[in-house]
């Protein structure tokens, strides 16, 4: 099965989460992926930031995205983590994921959580590292 952005953005659509998010894939391959969200009210925490859960949805799955862009579709999540580095504001989320190293059935990713202001400034809020692994046929 080739990898392309358009098989990424099927895999994505069969996601109700993300559906309900309302998140894109706009880049795809090459052992990396860029997905991206626009902020809305209904995505904020008290204080009118992006909340810490919606930063890791975004990283989470843009890592699952990058691993599978180098072992192929049948990936999950094995672990990761995420360190928040300064309050998300803005009218977009942007996180790009690309693979550090992959073996056969695993893949090592960072990814960066940017996010965009009206201007198209982007500003680094998070960064994360995670494990992807080929499932098992």
């Amino acid at each position: 099965m080739e990898l392309t952005l358009e098989l990424a953005e099927k895999i994505l659509a069969s996601q109700p989460f993300s559906v309900l998010l309302g998140t894109r894939v706009t880049t795809f391959g090459d052992g990396a992926a860029t997905l991206e969200l626009d902020i809305r009210p209904d995505l904020l925490q008290q204080n009118g930031f992006v909340h810490g859960g919606v930063l890791s949805y975004a990283a989470d799955n843009a890592i699952t995205f990058a691993g599978g862009a180098a072992l192929g579709p049948a990936v999950l999540t094995g672990g990761f983590t995420i360190s928040y580095l300064r309050p998300a504001v803005g009218r977009l989320l942007r996180a790009q994921a690309k693979v550090a190293h992959a073996g056969g059935r695993q893949a090592t990713c960072t990814c960066e959580l940017s996010t965009l202001d009206e201007n198209g400034e982007a500003t680094l809020c998070a960064i994360a590292q995670g494990t992807v692994i080929a499932q098992r046929g």
